[in-house]
């Protein structure tokens, strides 16, 4: 397990509705929880202040180098990718995450960006899945609802953001009673889903609603 001061500087990089969903991950399913989040968040950071593609693609590809050779080779030094070594051979699972990521560093061009990230978050999620010895046929489902609605929701054009919406109201929003080591997904598939609905995830009745998802699971 990595140093509680790692732990709590990865979990201040959440944005709050993740840390709440990750607050109802069990303890043993905690840290790979954080540190799949942590890194959809340091990727994001990477194509938000690349000045110039190249600069953001070179950024990535270290990301990805690291992802796909063997843990006992990574550099020391990076709390994050320390964290990330208890995957194993799993953590190549979260290549297409970079992917999916690199993709949003070009002009914006739609359906194709948002399904690249999205493809991307399910592939790390189902990687997750791996580490935790977890399986169940909703985990894809509902990764992807939740990982396409908050694309969509943190897109400023309004043209941009009304095509993505199109998208995410048409996939399959089913929920499922997921293993319990899964239970950050159900939670932030409600809130994604009340969010898709027109509704406020930040509103007292979408963390009321958060609460009961993560203490009962549906």
């Amino acid at each position: 397990m990595s140093d509680i001061s790692q732990l709590d500087t990865q979990l201040e990089t959440l944005p709050p509705p993740w840390r709440l969903a990750l607050a109802y991950a069990p303890r043993e399913a905690r840290e790979a929880w954080l540190s799949f989040l942590a890194l959809d968040v340091r990727l994001a950071g990477v194509v938000r202040a690349a000045r110039e593609p190249m600069l953001g693609q070179m950024k990535l590809a270290w990301w990805r180098d690291r992802l796909n050779a063997d843990p006992a080779t990574w550099p020391k030094g990076e709390p994050l990718l320390a964290m990330l070594k208890s995957w194993g051979e799993h953590a190549r699972g979260l290549v297409p995450l970079v992917d999916g990521w690199e993709v949003l560093l070009d002009e914006w061009d739609g359906g194709a960006a948002l399904e690249s990230l999205t493809q991307g978050r399910v592939a790390g999620v189902e990687a997750l899945a791996r580490v935790l010895g977890v399986s169940h046929d909703r985990i894809a489902p509902m990764t992807r609802c939740w990982a396409a609605m908050d694309l969509a929701s943190h897109l400023g054009d309004p043209a941009e953001r009304e095509a993505a919406m199109a998208k995410v109201t048409a996939l399959d929003w089913r929920a499922g009673r997921l293993p319990k080591a899964m239970r950050p997904l159900t939670v932030l598939h409600g809130l994604a889903w009340r969010e898709s609905k027109g509704g406020d995830a930040a509103s007292p009745m979408a963390l009321l609603s958060a609460m009961r998802l993560g203490i009962f699971g549906m």
